[in-house]
């Protein structure tokens, strides 16, 4: 069995080529993707469809179902999300299985097993079922928290303390050296236990916003942005970053010109 995985986040789409090469028999990662864009593009040149798709549900330029309108999607698909709702029940009615992160190896397993059994039982020319894509997005919607859900303060620890910071007075969060870090108005630094890709989903999206893949900014911490080569932008963050200037991906170039005109 070979698979392609679409995933942006690099660590997770390792640790996910690992353990499907550590499955018995192994499974074949012939291609990454990071992007919606990118994604289209492999499934349309690949000269023959992957047995199997992973396919995260957040992707660096949008939401992964605009795939479905992009292209032809001829793969079986198991969906990856940080999701636990019930209603990600509706995901299993458009895919093989959907697996929760960290994907578990067992997990894994079973959701390839699942996949391989209904190989034997379906002919390999079948047709594969019509995707609702425009369901799984009222499905995601509803699960987006509202206004009032969005987080307000997170604990942190300081010592053997507790210490309890407002999200109006956090500047920016950023990840450096596998840590989560939290970084205030006041310049102090304290580390966390959520991803970046976690905190994105806890904190108000007119306030934060991702700029890459390691930085998630509030709109006053930016104190200045230039223009930089290949279309791309570089922000001066108060209080300034560990890394100095931090530049905005390409592709995020467009959402965050329209986050910052909000």
């Amino acid at each position: 069995m070979n698979a392609f995985i679409i995933e942006d986040e690099p660590l997770a789409a390792k640790r996910l080529a690992d353990l499907l090469r550590r499955q018995e028999p192994p499974v074949t990662v012939l291609a990454t993707a990071d992007t919606v864009e990118a994604a289209a593009v492999l499934l349309e040149t690949a000269a023959t469809p992957p047995d199997v798709l992973f396919l995260d549900i957040h992707l660096a330029d949008g939401l992964s179902f605009e795939l479905f309108e992009k292209t032809t999607v001829r793969s079986p698909v198991i969906f990856t999300t940080a999701y636990d709702q019930y209603a990600l029940r509706a995901f299993k009615v458009n895919s093989i299985d959907y697996l929760l992160k960290p994907i578990d190896a067992e997990e894994l397993q079973a959701a390839l097993q699942k996949l391989r059994n209904l190989r034997g039982t379906v002919p390999t020319n079948a047709p594969v079922p019509a995707f609702d894509a425009a369901m799984l997005t009222q499905v995601l919607q509803q699960l987006q928290p509202t206004q009032n859900q969005y987080k307000k303060q997170f604990v942190v620890k300081v010592g053997e303390h507790l210490k309890v910071i407002p999200v109006e007075q956090i500047s920016y969060f950023f990840s450096l050296e596998k840590a989560t870090f939290l970084q205030t108005r006041e310049n102090r630094r304290f580390v966390l236990d959520q991803t970046l890709e976690q905190l994105e989903k806890l904190l108000d999206p007119g306030q934060f916003f991702r700029i890459n893949r390691g930085y998630l900014v509030q709109h006053d911490a930016i104190q200045d942005i230039i223009h930089y080569t290949n279309s791309r932008l570089k922000t001066t963050l108060q209080p300034a970053s560990p890394e100095g200037d931090v530049l905005v991906s390409r592709e995020r170039v467009p959402a965050f010109r329209a986050w910052l005109e909000r």
